[in-house]
């Protein structure tokens, strides 16, 4: 059996509901996203994970508190796991980033080296901090082992292009923004490692 890495994006927010752009900004679950990664948690036990470590955000590490009871693990967490630092667009809704910088918001969405928010962050500086912290976690799962990594929209798209060895422009064109406490299931062959799920839900 290969190893696995089951990534899954945090329960929903108000935020997310709102239309505004999170980024580092650090919010609660609703009710319903809370409910939605306690339901999320018996199908991720089902892959017999033996790590969970997550974003240190209060919405990833509440869904990853909920997972960990189904899967009988601790969450572990790590502030490399968080989303795009998305700077001066922070605390904004999409309407706001669309007055104030359209070119930017359409080049960051569309995939080009954009840093988000002006001084916020781009694919390339997320790939950098993600890079140590998948192969530290690599490092300590064995053969046919899996492990849960509980982190935000736009990095288990960095993620899965890091590892799928993607370019940001392609990533952008071929994998959407998984939906709330949606998760990819990355699966590491002779090969390299391929896409066996994505956008799944309990």
């Amino acid at each position: 059996m290969p190893r696995r890495l089951l990534v899954l994006r945090h329960g929903e927010t108000q935020a997310n509901l709102d239309g505004i752009w999170q980024g580092h900004l650090d919010v609660a679950l609703t009710e319903r996203g809370i409910a939605q990664a306690y339901a999320a948690g018996p199908a991720l036990a089902a892959y017999s994970p033996m790590r969970l470590v997550t974003s240190d955000l209060s919405r990833a590490a509440r869904t990853a508190a909920a997972v960990g009871e189904s899967c009988a693990l601790t969450p572990e967490p790590d502030a490399r796991w968080r989303e795009f630092d998305v700077g001066q667009w922070t605390g904004l809704t999409s309407a706001e980033v669309i007055a104030r910088n359209p070119h930017e918001r359409r080049r960051a969405l569309t995939g080009h080296e954009q840093r988000r928010g002006i001084d916020g962050e781009g694919p390339a500086q997320v790939t950098e901090r993600l890079r140590p912290a998948v192969t530290e976690l690599l490092a300590g799962l064995p053969d046919s082992a899996a492990a849960v990594i509980v982190s935000h929209g736009g990095t288990i798209r960095v993620l899965a292009a890091l590892l799928l060895g993607l370019d940001s422009l392609s990533t952008a064109r071929l994998l959407t923004t998984p939906g709330n406490c949606q998760w990819a299931d990355l699966v590491e062959g002779p090969d390299g490692w391929r896409i066996a799920g994505w956008n799944l839900r309990a």
